[in-house]
């Protein structure tokens, strides 16, 4: 064997090999990047309360001059709720229900006290876009869990709080603010305590859970029956669909807000990454053949000298054994040197994903490892077998 290593390193072109490695380099690195950064990415995409999720509409009836003097509901009749979820382009439909009584909230900070009416609505949790577990109501502890919108605490620290000089409030810090709220109706009035617990992105209304809700509205409503809703919020198959903005429009239903377009922001980070990870592997098949035709230069010098230890009984697989191995080391460098570049990129852009979500956790790196590794495994085989392949021909050509 030791011949063979001799023959390979007398014609072995450091230049070439060189070449190789940072063409391998290059190219495994925009792979492995590209794959990582997006499954660091979608878990932004597909987090409740993400910024870019849009499946989510809150649906209303347009106000007419009926609801205007007190005539006509303008709520939505279980048929028309039926014929909603029918839809192709809905997958669910959830009603919000409105407290039935009378509630005002109280809170003090910075020595200032203030107080305000209050409006309590629940939706079914699937809806939220936060995740806690105190989202729940126990009667004997006479404490709310609350979520309120999150331009709620915008309005207070960029308006009310300059306005009146009071300091402004983090979000940490917000989240352990106490409301004390009264609940009137019925003939009776309750003092209970709010918690909030959440943040949202999604529902611009004032959440408490629906067993609180189903529990308050039995102790202090007016006991007028159930009502038809007044909004209900939908789950699309996307917002962009033609054919719900035509059913809306048919229907006279008003969607609040603008209808964001996560779907195709998805499907733009989804094809940007194939784009790029799509000239890492032309980088990658550029470097295999490079050094493809660095080792046929090398097997084309070396000719006579292979051909005559075919005559010796050498076996193609032996002879090829030196180079095979060659291209096995080069493509594991390569790898690990694709891992660490890969790492320094993913720890530049790592604390900007951080900052667009509360609580981020990205994905793991053992599939892109896996990946990286399959890909050397890949290139070394067709190389093998391309060596292999151009010794035969020797030992065929000699005969």
């Amino acid at each position: 064997m030791k011949p063979l290593w001799k023959l390979l390193r007398s014609h072995l072109s450091v230049a070439q090999t060189v070449g190789f490695a940072l063409a391998g380099v290059v190219g495994m690195t925009v792979v492995l990047t590209a794959l990582q950064a997006y499954r660091d990415v979608m878990p932004i995409f597909r987090a409740p309360d993400s910024f870019v999720h849009g499946d989510y509409l809150v649906l209303s009836k347009r106000v007419g001059t009926l609801q205007t003097f007190g005539l006509g509901g303008g709520g939505f009749s279980e048929e028309e709720l039926r014929d909603l979820r029918k839809q192709p382009f809905v997958r669910e439909v959830g009603t919000f229900v409105p407290a039935d009584y009378r509630v005002k909230g109280s809170v003090s900070a910075g020595g200032v006290g203030f107080s305000t009416y209050l409006f309590f609505e629940s939706v079914p949790d699937r809806f939220l876009d936060v995740e806690t577990e105190a989202w729940r109501f126990d009667p004997a502890q006479r404490e709310i869990p609350i979520i309120i919108p999150r331009n709620y605490l915008n309005l207070y620290n960029f308006g009310f709080a300059r306005s009146q000089g009071l300091p402004q409030i983090s979000e940490g810090l917000f989240r352990r603010v106490t409301l004390d709220v009264e609940l009137s109706g019925a003939g009776r009035s309750e003092h209970f305590r709010g918690r909030i617990v959440g943040l949202s992105n999604r529902l611009n209304t004032i959440l408490v859970p629906e067993s609180f809700i189903r529990w308050s509205n039995e102790r202090f409503g007016s006991g007028s029956g159930a009502k038809d809703p007044l909004r209900v919020i939908v789950e699309t198959e996307g917002p962009a669909d033609e054919r719900l903005a035509a059913y809306l429009s048919g229907k006279g239903y008003e969607a609040e807000g603008e209808a964001p377009d996560d779907g195709r922001a998805a499907r733009l980070v989804r094809l940007a990454a194939s784009a790029v990870a799509g000239v890492g592997l032309v980088f990658s098949v550029m470097s295999f053949y490079m050094l493809l035709l660095s080792i046929f230069l090398l097997l084309q010098k070396e000719s006579r000298k292979l051909e005559n230890l075919l005559l010796l009984g050498y076996r193609p697989g032996r002879i090829a054994l030196p180079y095979v191995s060659l291209t096995l080391g080069l493509n594991l460098a390569v790898w690990c040197g694709a891992l660490l570049l890969g790492g320094v990129i993913r720890a530049r852009y790592l604390p900007l994903l951080e900052t667009m979500q509360e609580g981020y956790s990205p994905a793991g790196v053992a599939l892109t490892m896996l990946c990286g590794l399959v890909l050397a495994l890949l290139l070394t085989a067709l190389n093998a077998a391309a060596i292999r392949r151009r010794i035969g021909r020797l030992g065929i050509r000699k005969e």
